[in-house]
């Protein structure tokens, strides 16, 4: 993946320790593959992958506890006009202000919608959200109460040390991921599967309320690789294969298994490993948001 040309986005709160912003970083790490997030397990069904806890939808702040989550001390100001120096941060900003790019054009010639920032948080460890607290255990997310998106960049560690996958475009997969819940906001969405879920009779019901969420946000990702890769061929060879690696690998039933359960369908948050790699490669191959409409099938 090509990134290094992507314009360097200013809607980055670092947050992590250090200090002159690019502290905490680290050597981008490179492969090829899949990941997980065995961690999430621990936690239930706190945002088990790259996405909204169903929790955060019903109740606006509720975490694992089912109550208001404990809010943390910052670890230092917010400094969302500097791009970071260090290597992961400056990656992380290209891919946003790319995404940034891709949207602002696509979104209102597809849907006569504008395209506003969510700005990205990168912390280390913990940090606040609108939605209560953000710990590094619970994976990126997307908060519609803030309308940011955070990250504790050790994830993409996670992803090539523990489950022997990464690469560039796995770990921009991830981002634009959470900017497709921004986008599902923008639009709406959001909002009504939160009420829905207010009305669910069961959690079954509810959860599977936030797999079409999680697979909307997939396939939207998709078409930000798509509409990218047509204006600045950003993509090399073995990049789609790493991204359907990585859609495979973070499948609820993958997850289940590799926790040592078998798969229930039921529990399921975010999609089995087969729809996560359908709707992703829906989006690649249509690049338009209306082929992203988890909600009509």
């Amino acid at each position: 993946m090509k990134w290094e040309d992507f314009r360097q986005s200013e809607n980055i709160e670092d947050r992590r320790g250090g200090g002159d912003g690019g502290g905490g970083g680290f050597a981008l790490p490179g492969g090829g593959g899949g990941l997980g997030m065995g961690t999430l397990i621990v936690l239930g069904l706190v945002g088990w992958m790259l996405g909204i806890d169903p929790r955060i939808l019903i109740g606006g702040a509720e975490m694992i506890s089912g109550g208001r989550a404990p809010q943390v001390q910052q670890q230092q100001a917010s400094r969302p006009s500097a791009p970071p120096a260090d290597q992961i941060g400056r990656f992380v900003a290209g891919v946003v202000g790319n995404v940034e790019d891709v949207w602002s054009e696509i979104l209102p010639a597809q849907k006569g919608v504008k395209f506003t920032p969510a700005p990205l948080v990168m912390f280390t460890s913990a940090t606040n959200s609108g939605c209560g607290s953000a710990q590094s255990a619970m994976g990126p997310f997307y908060c519609p109460n803030d309308r940011k998106m955070y990250l504790d960049t050790s994830f993409f560690q996670l992803m090539q040390k523990r489950f022997g996958g990464g690469g560039d475009f796995a770990y921009a997969y991830v981002i634009a991921h959470e900017m497709g819940h921004h986008i599902e906001n923008l639009l709406g969405i959001l909002p009504k599967v939160q009420r829905a879920q207010q009305a669910a009779s069961s959690t079954a019901e509810a959860n599977a309320l936030s797999v079409r969420v999680e697979l909307m946000a997939d396939c939207l990702a998709g078409v930000w690789a798509a509409a990218s890769n047509q204006k600045k061929a950003f993509l090399e060879p073995g990049d789609v294969e790493k991204a359907i690696a990585t859609a495979q690998a973070i499948g609820d039933d993958v997850l289940q298994r590799g926790a040592g359960r078998n798969p229930v369908q039921e529990t399921f948050t975010h999609g089995a490993a087969a729809q996560r790699q359908q709707w992703l490669m829906t989006g690649l191959k249509s690049g338009q948001v209306d082929s992203c409409n988890t909600f009509s099938r």
